[in-house]
């Protein structure tokens, strides 16, 4: 299993400036929020498509098989009142 960690350094090398904020609560699904300006003007489905492209071999080949995802730009991030 790919630990937390080793998630959030994936999606940081395809996005280094995003803020992650990777969970586990089970220990085998992980639960990922991400707040970056690469979103801005972007779809939701683009989002996710950016955060996913990091993690793509994994998904691929099964070390990661669920994997709920939110995106926020760091404005509504900030309207949520929220901190990662």
């Amino acid at each position: 299993m790919v630990s937390p960690d080793q998630v959030e350094a994936m999606i940081k090398a395809q996005m280094p400036e995003a803020q992650v904020k990777v969970m586990t609560p089970d220990g085998e699904h992980y639960e990922v929020v991400v707040v970056s300006s690469e979103f801005e003007g972007k779809r939701l489905v683009q989002q996710h498509q950016l955060v996913y492209r990091a993690i793509q071999k994994e998904m691929l080949d099964g070390t990661i098989h669920a994997m709920a995802v939110k995106t926020y730009t760091p404005e509504a991030w900030q309207a949520a009142g929220q901190t990662v």
